[in-house]
């Protein structure tokens, strides 16, 4: 009898392997979030092809069955007016250049409609979300010059607040230094002006007052782009409970981060010390990139076998998944994975490759495919439809 449970075991897992592949390709796969754009200016790589660094070209992207990206448009918060808009454009430029090398590969959506026609095409489907409203420079024209460019959302704050609009970290760390807490009457304007146009307000970023006054104001409902649970891991990039259950009485939905400081409430220290111990290179990296993150991602690829060892396991994330869909429901769930805008992400994800693991490990928990087709992609189509309206 012993001798036969190991090789069942086996066929056990096969099938399920080979159930989750089927369930995976014939899902619309969107991610919410990902910042290679940002990194591209700096490295050049040739995103249509196979690279041996980051976490997404459209060969990856193809092997992870990942049918729509929406790529982050993202400066930090050096830049303001006068030169923040303008980076913006520069970015939305490099994805623009990416789609004419490669017209066959990957194309440029602007609602739901675009993006089925793309998936039947078997394009990858490119959409565009700004992180961070700081980029707006306070202008509601430069809202719409964004839009007619492809924004499909605006991330209302970075980690730095806006004149209008207050951030998670500003609320946190200089509350009662703050002239104001969450939106003012302008940003009451421009979330509403943002309604008008189709484009989706993305609340991953802001302070909580922000995320209150937003759905007070939105008569659409709103999207996380990346974010994960704060009972799990108590970030102040993470929402909490109450939150999430607000946010699914909008219709919303949250988008999870893979990054392992919002997944692993353990990670952050771990990584102090990990960077502590390489603070020579780290600085050297950071003078080279002229980028403290970019310099972070090469730091955690130098020392690879040592980053490993801090990672957490593929099994959080999906505890993070789980958690909020017995909270609130699997029709409020996605996937914002923050590729090539961390240095660290759970064991197993490396890259867009590896979207089909999730699938594997939601199918061990007993999801239905019409749940996992949901978590993947079919959310995020309904809020985006809801927003366009078509």
């Amino acid at each position: 009898m012993k001798k036969l449970l190991f090789p069942l075991l086996f066929l056990s897992l096969k099938l399920c392997a080979q159930d989750a592949a089927k369930i995976h390709q014939k899902a619309i796969l969107i991610d919410t979030h990902n910042d290679v754009l940002s990194n591209e200016l700096i490295t050049k790589f040739d995103l249509g092809k196979r690279q041996t660094e980051g976490d997404f070209d459209l060969v990856r992207a193809k092997e992870g069955g990942l049918d729509a990206q929406i790529f982050s448009i993202w400066c930090g918060e050096n830049y303001g007016k006068g030169t923040a808009f303008a980076f913006a454009n520069r970015e939305i430029d490099s994805l623009y250049a990416l789609i004419k090398r490669y017209p066959d590969k990957i194309t440029l959506v602007h609602n739901s409609a675009e993006l089925k026609k793309a998936v039947d095409q078997k394009k990858l489907a490119a959409l565009i979300g700004v992180e961070g409203g700081h980029m707006i420079e306070d202008r509601m024209d430069y809202i719409d010059s964004l839009a007619k460019r492809g924004m499909n959302y605006l991330t209302l704050t970075w980690n730095n607040s806006t004149s209008w609009a207050t951030s998670a970290r500003d609320e946190v760390t200089k509350k009662d230094s703050l002239k104001f807490l969450g939106l003012t009457d302008y940003g009451k304007q421009i979330v509403k002006h943002l309604n008008q146009l189709g484009v989706m307000v993305d609340v991953s970023h802001v302070g909580e007052r922000t995320f209150y006054d937003v759905l007070a104001t939105t008569t659409k409902p709103v999207i996380a782009s990346h974010s994960c649970a704060w009972s799990i891991d108590p970030s102040r990039r993470n929402m909490k409970d109450y939150q999430l259950k607000a946010l699914a009485k909008n219709g919303g939905v949250i988008c999870l981060n893979f990054y392992s400081g919002f997944v692993d409430s353990t990670y952050s220290p771990k990584v102090a010390v990990f960077l502590h111990q390489h603070r020579a290179e780290l600085d050297s990296l950071t003078k080279i990139y002229n980028d403290g993150d970019l310099a972070n991602i090469r730091l955690n690829a130098m020392y690879k076998a040592e980053s490993d060892k801090i990672r957490p396991p593929l099994s959080l994330l999906i505890h993070h998944i789980d958690y909020i869909v017995k909270l609130i429901g699997v029709d409020h769930v996605g996937i914002g994975s923050d590729f090539d805008g961390a240095e660290s992400y759970p064991l197993g994800l490396d890259s867009v490759s590896d979207y089909p693991k999730i699938t594997e490990e939601l199918l061990k928990l007993n999801y239905t495919e019409k749940d996992i087709d949901k978590i993947l992609g079919g959310n995020v189509m309904r809020v985006l439809k809801a927003n366009t309206g078509k």
